[in-house]
């Protein structure tokens, strides 16, 4: 299947910068999309960023014009490029994988979270 692994999170002071990265595994050709979203505690997971196979993004209004995602396909890999964080980006980032190709099976429709990354961005 696919696994995915996280890297990057931690803390910085507001208005600073962090990069997260994703690295995607498994048996497959590709992914149809990826991104991130986030949590924080008692509420529910929100997308902050998506971009597809062919590179069109999507962004959640509260990260837009400070927030960059870009995907890597030949190395299997997602980024988010995150500037002028605000405290109230502090929460669990998490990346994510939706519908998968592959060379047996064709076209999978799943979805796939890593483990998750803390931010957290101080005032």
């Amino acid at each position: 299947q696919v696994q995915l692994v996280e890297s990057g999170g931690g803390l910085v002071q507001a208005g600073g910068s962090l990069r997260l990265s994703c690295a995607a595994s498994g048996s497959f050709t590709s992914i149809n999309v990826m991104g991130w979203y986030r949590q924080l505690a008692g509420k529910q997971r929100e997308m902050v960023a998506t971009i597809t196979r062919g590179g069109t993004t999507n962004y959640a209004d509260s990260v837009k014009g400070r927030f960059t995602i870009s995907r890597d396909n030949a190395k299997k890999t997602v980024t988010l490029e995150m500037s002028t964080l605000k405290p109230e980006d502090t929460a669990v980032y998490y990346c994510y994988a939706g519908g998968v190709y592959t060379a047996v099976w064709g076209y999978r429709d799943l979805d796939v979270w890593g483990q998750g990354t803390l931010v957290t961005v101080s005032s």
